[in-house]
C-alpha cells in the first residue's frame, strides 16, 4: 500500500513542481519589483506656455485676404481666410491696423490681416512688430519708344479759325411823346348827347 501511495505522489510532485518551473519562466516582467535608489533632489515641473492671443474672422465676411506684410498697397496677397476661421496672432504692426497670424504654406508661416476684419476671442497683449521689407519687383517694364510711336497716330497741327466780331449792336430809343391840345373824350360825348337831346325835343315840338 505504501509502494502504491509512493508511486502516486512522487509523480504528482513532480508535476507541481514543473508547472510552478514553467509558471516562473513565462510570467509578465511588468510583475517584477524594481528596487533601483530613487534621485534624490527636486524633480523639475513642467508647465504650459500659453499659446497667445487667437483671432477670428467676422461671420459677415466670407472671405478675407492676407498679405505678406502689414499693408494692401505695398505687399501682395499670399491666400485668404475663411468666415469664422481661428487663427493664432503673433504680434501687431506700428499703426495698430494689421495683425500678424499662423498662416501655414508661406514663407515664415505667417501673413498680416486687416484689424477690422477679425475679432479676438482669446484676450492678450500683441507685442509691435516691424514691418518686412517691401518686396522688390522681378522686372521693371520698359517701352520702347520707337515701338510705342509706331501705334500712335501723328498729330497734325491745323490753324485755328480766324475770329470775326459781330457788328455793334444798335439798340433803338424813342423820343418823348410832345404834348398835343385834344378835347377830352368826356366832355365830347357829353356834347354829342346834348345834341341829340336838343334834336329830339325840336322833333317832339314839331311832331305837335
Amino acid at each position: 500500500m505504501t509502494r502504491m501511495n509512493n508511486r502516486i505522489v512522487r509523480p504528482t510532485l513532480f508535476l507541481l513542481l514543473m508547472l510552478a518551473g514553467l509558471g516562473f519562466l513565462f510570467r509578465s516582467p511588468a510583475t517584477f519589483s524594481a528596487f533601483a535608489q530613487q534621485p534624490t533632489g527636486s524633480v523639475p515641473t513642467v508647465t504650459g506656455t500659453a499659446t497667445g492671443m487667437i483671432v477670428r474672422v467676422n461671420f459677415d465676411l466670407n472671405i478675407v485676404n492676407v498679405y505678406s506684410g502689414p499693408s494692401s498697397f505695398n505687399y501682395p496677397s499670399v491666400g485668404v481666410l475663411l468666415k469664422g476661421q481661428e487663427v493664432p496672432a503673433f504680434g501687431i504692426s506700428s499703426d495698430g491696423n494689421y495683425i500678424q497670424v499662423y498662416y501655414p504654406g508661406v514663407p515664415e508661416r505667417v501673413a498680416w490681416v486687416f484689424g477690422p476684419y477679425v475679432t479676438t476671442i482669446k484676450t492678450g497683449r500683441l507685442p509691435v512688430i516691424p514691418a518686412p521689407a517691401t518686396p522688390t519687383p522681378l522686372s521693371t517694364p520698359t517701352l520702347d519708344p520707337t515701338l510705342a510711336a509706331a501705334f500712335i497716330d501723328p498729330v497734325t497741327p491745323t490753324r485755328l479759325p480766324t475770329f470775326t466780331p459781330p457788328p455793334q449792336l444798335v439798340v433803338a430809343t424813342f423820343l418823348p411823346e410832345e404834348e398835343i391840345n385834344r378835347v377830352p373824350m368826356g366832355l365830347l360825348i357829353f356834347g354829342l348827347g346834348v345834341i341829340g337831346l336838343f334834336g329830339a325835343l325840336i322833333s317832339f315840338l314839331r311832331g305837335q
